[in-house]
């Protein structure tokens, strides 16, 4: 190749690092010299010359970028255009089709390329391996759709892209795991790319190389899961592109409707706003695009009647999208009144219905307007709803087998239970209005036919119309009193026998009264008036006897038609009226005393139902009973021990109503109850004054007692947090995570047990107690310094318990170092909400350090010594000098005592950085009123291995758990990608636009000063 030809190839490369040249043109220019040459081995070798220079930068510099960019462009150039469909359409002739053969076959120069990357990407250099995967890359990226590659080279570049999507660098397996975008089969099952890419998705650390196989990864349905499962990501970066991927690729017909449903929950309750605004504005009108912007299909597709919130949720977040005019228009199927025809209502359309009325009633006074075009007034709405609930059927047990029959009914109940709450968007201002709806309330919770599943949803509706707690007292109690004592029609039997006996007497008297007034008139006639004055007092008592028999007959006729109450206590309607009562209680201010009307209810109703067979009538009344014992501190005192005895006895589901109401009751009076408690019950005892007396000394007996009683709630608790049934274990270790969190319990005992309890591995499946116990040590270790020392104490126990757990125990399979950086970091002193200002002072990691020596000490041949010894080192100690003196004391006697070689190493680098700190306290303390030393930093500077060394010897590391152990540079520098570890900048005052330009152009990296170089050495 002639010089000029050298200069045409460096020239291109010189002029590609530029990015306001137009690479086409070079491209071009460059192409028309390779064609005109006859030996291209000559031109293959200068061109990777010259490309090795860029291949060997790691940083993703600009000049390099161009240059890969260049290379690429360059190399694909050589492949013929892709087809039109006029060529495709048009007769090829023979000897047209044997060019085509023969340019089907690879480039020389690509071909080249390719084994030149191909043999590069084992290189030693990470710069080399990433560059070559970059480079193929885009070599793949910039070929043509329909292009073709030998089959041999496509399997050499599969196979080193499977091995570079290992590699150590996380950019090197980002640019790989990119490169095998085109080389992905997704009809295969057994594709080994797609494979590649669900491993790495499932197991690799670092979030860009998740992002970049997210991004490339094809849809099918083996990858769908794994894509779905990235929305869990703990990234917010990978949580986000993983909704953008499914809005993009996915169809909502591809996901069954609990992969939506999930996604939608996930995603509207995400931490993160971004994760929330790329399912608000990306996926939601995907799927609404795709659905033809129909709500009703969108509902459908959610399964409303199970997950009736989260359709709700998302239809509010559509609407803010939308504007008015258009909400509007997308009214439901709503007729003149401004009502749901009866016969059109389903799950969809009302629950649609329900969400645009929530939606405008949000909006406050902007809305009243609009409301009125959605939703009727209230009393025209309260005739509506009653006759809704009215029509809705009651099966009986021979019915419920019908499935059919039982699915009518259930989608029944669910639009009963929308248009219910519906009630909370009327208006209901008017006192008219409001009392036809109080009134619709009052008598559908009357009504026996109404379901059960309705009345504590009608009560909450009624409760939030009267505004007065009295007034919701009386009112619920009248309620209750005609569901269990209604008025009924008595229906004795008529007694036919005595009808006709009292028919025959009725006659016999009549008989014998005429007979008498008969012989009367004769006496009368014979003027025999002695015997008529007898007959005369005969005939009127005759007439009083026929006058009693008539009453009788009468009586006995009106005695059917007769009203009476009769009182029900079937478990039906036990439970409607313990319902009734709960939802009473829960809305009553905590302020409001007992009345005597709750009190009657407490009597003749909760306490009875205690004692009910029903399990469901014993579950309301124990929630009745704890939620009543919440206003009134004597009726905790009487029934709390009937509380405990329910929370160990009973069933599970009673068993854990009683326990929250243990829990409430201990959370707001605190354990003083329990003494106050003992105390009451000891005085009512004593009857005498010489009884007092003698028991005078019996005030620490009480004491006792009430700490009895304590300890063994506390015990109760311990047992249930071992306890096989898992929604008792959660309430347990969730009421014990409250009542140390508010200050009622302090027990570093029991805060091991929670600590062990979060790691066992037997409540891997237990989400809420994970989620509850993780929330729970944050809160309460950064919440002040005493809480830290509890966390303190139960640092040791809780390591020698897992230290001693036996091979057989789920203890054994904890990772010990795991549980000693968490307790490292709750105990760390920064970590607290309010840090203390004096640096001096002896913190909690300061008592840790010595208990720990103190425990190296007592067995120096221990195996968790090299644990301490390591810890040692992630701990934040105080500047305290007396502190440091005693520590580095104990340092001391545990270097010669200990025989390990790790340990005898990390101790004896902790006992240099206890004295190069009290070096540079000294430093410090006679240097503090000394002139500053311009020189002192140039000084550091002459020797910058003193001055690494110093840094090296005086840094200490720092926990894990929130971005806690600073890595080493090794570690670092392995795990480094574009968007991970990147330092947080310091706050410094912004340059200007022009020094910022002028700085960018000092580090811009020039690849001719390397090229020149190179010229002129040959």
């Amino acid at each position: 190749m002639t010089a000029d030809n050298e200069i045409e190839i460096k020239e291109a490369f010189q002029r590609a690092q530029k990015g306001h040249n137009n690479k086409a043109k070079l491209v071009v220019s460059l192409n028309s010299r390779y064609n005109k040459l006859e030996d291209k081995a000559l031109f293959h070798d200068e061109f990777v010359h010259y490309l090795k220079y860029a291949m060997i930068v790691y940083k993703r510099e600009p000049t390099v970028e161009n240059v890969m960019e260049f290379v690429a462009t360059f190399a694909t150039s050589f492949q013929s255009p892709p087809k039109t469909e006029d060529d495709e359409e048009r007769p090829q002739t023979e000897e047209e089709e044997e060019e085509e053969d023969d340019t089907e076959d690879d480039h020389p120069f690509l071909s080249f390329l390719f084994n030149f990357l191909l043999e590069s990407h084992k290189a030693s250099s990470h710069a080399v391996r990433f560059r070559v995967c970059q480079l193929i890359n885009k070599l793949l990226g910039s070929m043509a759709e329909n292009a073709q590659i030998d089959d041999d080279l496509f399997d050499r570049i599969h196979q080193a892209m499977l091995v570079r999507v290992t590699d150590k660098f996380p950019n090197v397996r980002i640019q790989a795991a990119l490169a095998m975008t085109r080389l992905q089969q997704p009809k295969d099952p057994d594709c080994p790319t797609i494979n590649a890419y669900m491993l790495i998705l499932e197991n690799d650390t670092n979030a860009e190389v998740r992002r970049a196989v997210l991004s490339c990864i094809a849809m099918s349905p083996c990858t769908l899961p794994k894509v779905l499962k990235r929305t869990r990501d703990i990234k917010e970066n990978v949580r986000k592109l993983a909704y953008q991927v499914l809005a993009d690729k996915v169809h909502i017909k591809a996901l069954t409707i609990a992969q939506r449903v999930v996604l939608l929950q996930q995603g509207l309750h995400d931490t993160s706003e971004a994760v929330r605004e790329v399912l608000c504005s990306r996926l939601l009108p995907a799927w609404m695009q795709r659905l033809d912007g129909n709500f009703t299909e969108l509902l459908h597709r959610l399964d409303v009647e199970n997950c009736a919130q989260t359709a709700l949720d998302t239809l509010k977040v559509i609407f803010r999208g939308m504007p008015t005019e258009e909400l509007l228009q997308n009214r439901a199927q709503l007729d003149n009144r401004n009502l749901v025809p009866v016969d059109s209502l389903s799950c969809e359309i009302v629950l649609y219905w329900r969400a645009l009325c929530e939606f405008i009633k949000g909006k406050g006074d902007d809305g009243d307007e609009m409301l009125e075009q959605v939703l009727p007034d209230a009393a025209t709405y309260a005739d509506y709803l009653y006759g809704y609930l009215k029509a809705v059927p009651l099966l009986s047990e021979e019915q419920r087998a019908d499935f059919n029959q039982l699915e009518l009914v259930m989608n029944k109940e669910f639009i009963s239970q929308q248009l219910i709450h519906l009630i909370g968007c009327l208006d209901t201002n008017e006192e008219g209005s409001r009392k036809r709806v109080l009134a619709v309330l009052q008598e559908m919770l009357a009504l026996p036919q109404t379901l059960s599943s309705l009345v504590s949803l009608l009560t909450e509706k009624l409760l939030t119309l009267l505004p007065d707690d009295h007034r919701r007292i009386q009112t619920v109690a009248e309620i209750i009193s005609d569901v269990r004592e209604p008025i009924m029609e008595a229906s004795k039997p008529v007694d036919q026998n005595m009808t006709r006996r009292q028919q025959v007497q009725l006659a016999e008297v009549k008989v014998r009264i005429l007979e008498a007034k008969q012989t009367l008139e004769d006496c009368i006639a014979a003027q025999d008036f002695s015997r008529a004055a007898e007959l005369k007092d005969s005939i009127t008592e005759l007439e009083n006897h026929r006058n009693q028999i008539h009453q009788e007959i009468t009586a006995s006729s009106q005695q059917a038609d007769k009203e009476i109450r009769a009182e029900k206590s079937d478990p039906e309607t036990l439970l409607r009226c313990l319902i009734m009562c709960a939802e009473l209680l829960k809305q009553m201010s905590i302020k409001t005393r007992i009345s005597p009307t709750i009190s009657a209810l407490m009597s003749s109703l909760v306490l009875p139902s205690i004692a009910n067979a029903h399990p469901a009538v014993r579950n309301m009344a124990v929630v009745c009973l704890g939620t009543c014992t919440l206003h009134s501190k004597e009726l905790a005192k009487t029934h709390m021990v009937l509380l405990l005895q329910i929370a160990q006895l009973d069933e599970v589901k009673i068993r854990i109503s009683a326990l929250r109401s243990v829990i409430d009751l201990l959370l707001l009076f605190g354990f003083q109850l329990l003494s106050e408690s003992a105390a009451t019950q000891a005085a009512s005892q004593s009857q005498s004054l010489e009884r007092q007396e003698e028991d005078a000394p019996s005030a620490e007996e009480k004491g006792d007692a009430a700490e009895d009683t304590a300890q063994s709630i506390l015990v109760m608790l311990s047992e249930l947090l071992d306890s096989e049934v898992s929604d008792l274990r959660i309430e347990a270790a969730e009421g014990l995570a409250k009542l140390m969190y508010t200050g009622r319990i302090s027990s570093a005992k029991m805060l091991s047990r929670l600590v062990l309890l979060w790691y066992n591995p037997v409540t891997e499946d237990d989400t809420r107690l994970r989620h509850c116990l993780g929330v729970f040590f944050q809160l309460y270790a950064r919440e002040s310094r005493v809480h830290q020392e509890v966390v303190e104490e139960s640092f040791l126990p809780t390591i020698r318990t897992l230290m001693n757990a036996p091979a057989t125990s789920p203890l054994a399979e904890v990772d010990i170092n795991n549980v000693v950086e968490l307790l490292v970091e709750l105990t760390r002193p920064s970590a607290l909400i309010k840090p203390s200002a004096n640096t001096e002072e002896v913190c909690v990691h300061d008592y840790l350090a010595v208990r720990m020596c103190g425990e190296m000490l007592q067995d120096p041949t221990a195996p968790e010594v090299r644990l301490y010894a390591k810890t040692l080192s992630n701990l934040e100690l105080s500047r305290g000098e007396t502190v440091r003196k005693d520590l580095q004391t104990l340092l001391q006697q545990l270097v010669q005592v200990v025989k390990d070689r790790v340990c005898h190493r990390a101790l004896e680098k902790m006992v240099h950085q206890l004295a190069d700190a009290r070096e540079q306290a000294e430093l410090l303390s006679g240097s503090a009123l000394q002139p500053l030393d311009v020189n002192a930093d140039e000084a550091a500077t002459d020797d910058p291995c003193k001055s690494a060394k110093r840094a090296k010897r005086g840094q200490r590391k720092v926990g894990t758990a929130k971005g806690g152990r600073r890595p080493s540079r090794r570690a670092e520098s392995s795990e480094e990608s574009d968007g991970e570890n990147v330092p947080e900048s310091l706050s410094v005052v912004r340059p200007s636009r022009r020094a910022k330009i002028a700085a960018l152009e000092k580090t811009k990296l020039d690849l001719n000063t390397l090229i020149n170089q190179e010229a002129s050495v040959s």
